[in-house]
């Protein structure tokens, strides 16, 4: 089996999501995204919890969450590493990965905090400069 280490070059996977991207856009004449999966997805969770608010929000009035290709793009990121991380033997569920542990110690709640800080950072990047 092959190491980590040894996986594909990033430089040619960088590459051909870029080629990939530039030819959905020609195509279908959309860009490749997904920050407005999370907005529908959270809109979707708010209209199930706070019906009234959900309908008093202009953008979820708007752009009505609903399951596109968006989603399934979301989806698929998922179900394809996890079949990589499965297929190259490498999935194993750890709350701070190794590679966090040598560089900043064991602190679970740390790792998460900075994880969701960094999430919801790149996410309101992503929606400011419109998706």
């Amino acid at each position: 089996m092959r190491k980590a280490r040894d996986g594909w070059n990033p430089y040619l996977m960088g590459g051909l999501a870029g080629l990939l991207s530039v030819w959905s856009t020609y195509y279908a004449g959309k860009y490749f995204g997904a920050s407005t999966s999370f907005v529908r997805a959270t809109g979707f969770i708010e209209g199930k919890v706070l019906p009234e608010r959900a309908a008093g929000l202009e953008y979820l009035v708007k752009n009505a969450p609903k399951l596109d290709w968006q989603g399934m793009f979301v989806i698929g990121i998922f179900l394809g590493a996890l079949l990589s991380a499965v297929v190259f033997r490498e999935f194993k569920i750890q709350a701070v990965p190794d590679m966090w542990k040598r560089s900043f110690g064991g602190n679970a709640f740390a790792r998460a905090l900075v994880a969701f800080l960094g999430g919801g950072i790149a996410v309101f990047g992503a929606r400011l400069a419109d998706g």
